[in-house]
C-alpha cells in the first residue's frame, strides 16, 4: 500500500514562523527551456508548488540545481527572482558554495545582497584543505554573509572531504555560521551552536528523532506534504518514514537530479532537461521511476510530460 492510499489528514500549512536553518526545505530543480537557458516562469511555477505542498522553504542553486553548471549570473538571477517572488511564502536558501574562498565570498555577497536568507556553503572539494584552511575559509564566507546564517554542507561522498562532529563544533564559534546540512549519516549527531539538517533524504526521520531541525531534501518535490507531515507529527514519523522508502531509493538510483527532473515531468510539471554532463533517465530508469509513481498513486491525475533534451551550452 502507497503513502497515497492511506486515509491521512492533509497537509495544512502552520502558523508558526520558521527560521532560515529550520523546517523542511526542498532542494529545488532548475528548470530549463529547450535552448538550455533557465526557465523563470517554470521556476517560479515550481517554488510555488512546492510551498503549497509541504516545504517550509526552497534552496535554490543547490546540487538538485544543477549549480555546477549555472553561471554565476544564472545562479544570482534565479536566487534574486525567487526571493522576489516567493520570499513572502517561504524560506530562500542560495547555494553559494566553491572550493575557491574568494569565489565563495564573491557568490555569498551576491546571493545575500540578491535577497537570500541564508546560504548554503559546502565543504571545500578536489583540493581538500586541511582543517586550519576550513576555518580560514567558513570565516570568510561568514563575514561576506554580514550576519545571514552559514549552513555548511558537509557531503563527503562528493567533496572527498569529511568534517567530523568535533571540526563542526569549531566551525560554530564563528559568528553567522547557524547550521550544518548534515549527509554523513555515519556522523549525524547533534552539535553545540549548530542547527542540524538532514542532508540525505532517509536521514529525515532519524535527524527529527534527534532533535534535529528539519531537512535539505530532494524527495520533497513529489512527497512534501508527506515529508512535511513528519515534521508536524512526530507520532506518525515512523510510519510514514517506512512508507517513503522506495521514494528514496528510486530518486537515487542514478545521479541526482536526474530521477526527480524525470519524476517531475512524468506528474506533468515543466522542468526540461538537464545540462551535460547529466543526461536523461534511460529506459530502464524510466520504468523504475513510472513504476514508483504509480505504486504511490501519483499519476492517476497528472499526464505524462514529454522530455525535452538540453543541448550542450
Amino acid at each position: 500500500m502507497g503513502f497515497m492510499d492511506k486515509v491521512m489528514p492533509r497537509f495544512v500549512p502552520s502558523s508558526e514562523p520558521m527560521g532560515p536553518t529550520q523546517g523542511l526545505l526542498t532542494a529545488m530543480v532548475t528548470p530549463f527551456i529547450a535552448d538550455g537557458s533557465v526557465n523563470e516562469d517554470a521556476a517560479v511555477a515550481i517554488g510555488r508548488h512546492l510551498l503549497a505542498n509541504g516545504s517550509h522553504g526552497l534552496v535554490i542553486a543547490g546540487t538538485t540545481g544543477e549549480s555546477a553548471t549555472l553561471g554565476d549570473d544564472e545562479q544570482i538571477s534565479l536566487v534574486r527572482l525567487m526571493a522576489a517572488e516567493l520570499g513572502e511564502e517561504g524560506t530562500i536558501v542560495a547555494g553559494a558554495g566553491s572550493n575557491d574562498t574568494r569565489h565563495a565570498v564573491h557568490l555569498t555577497e551576491q546571493a545575500v545582497e540578491a535577497g537570500a536568507e541564508a546560504v548554503l556553503s559546502v565543504t571545500p572539494y578536489y583540493n581538500k584543505p586541511n582543517r586550519r584552511g576550513l576555518v580560514r575559509h567558513f570565516e570568510a564566507v561568514a563575514g561576506a554573509a554580514g550576519g545571514r546564517p552559514v549552513i555548511l554542507y558537509n557531503i563527503p561522498g562528493r567533496t572527498a572531504l569529511n568534517m567530523p562532529p568535533d571540526l563542526l563544533a569549531e566551525l560554530a564559534q564563528i559568528d553567522g555560521v547557524d547550521a550544518v546540512k548534515q549527509a554523513n549519516g555515519a556522523e549525524l549527531q547533534l552539535v553545540d551552536g549548530l542547527d542540524v539538517l538532514a542532508g540525505d533524504d532517509p536521514l529525515l526521520a532519524r535527524c527529527l528523532d534527534m532533535g534535529g531541525t528539519g531537512g535539505i531534501c530532494v524527495s520533497s518535490h513529489i512527497a512534501g506534504s508527506e515529508m512535511r507531515r513528519m515534521y508536524d507529527e512526530p507520532e506518525a514519523r515512523a510510519e510514514i518514514d517506512a512508507s517513503l522508502q522506495d521514494v528514496y531509493r528510486v530518486l537515487f538510483c542514478t545521479a541526482n537530479p536526474i530521477p526527480v527532473k524525470t519524476a517531475l515531468g512524468m506528474l506533468g510539471h515543466d522542468v526540461g532537461g538537464l545540462r551535460l554532463p547529466l543526461v536523461d533517465a534511460d529506459d530502464d530508469e524510466r520504468a523504475l521511476i513510472r513504476e514508483m509513481l504509480e505504486r504511490h498513486r501519483l499519476l492517476h491525475s497528472h499526464p505524462p510530460a514529454p522530455s525535452q533534451p538540453v543541448p550542450t551550452r
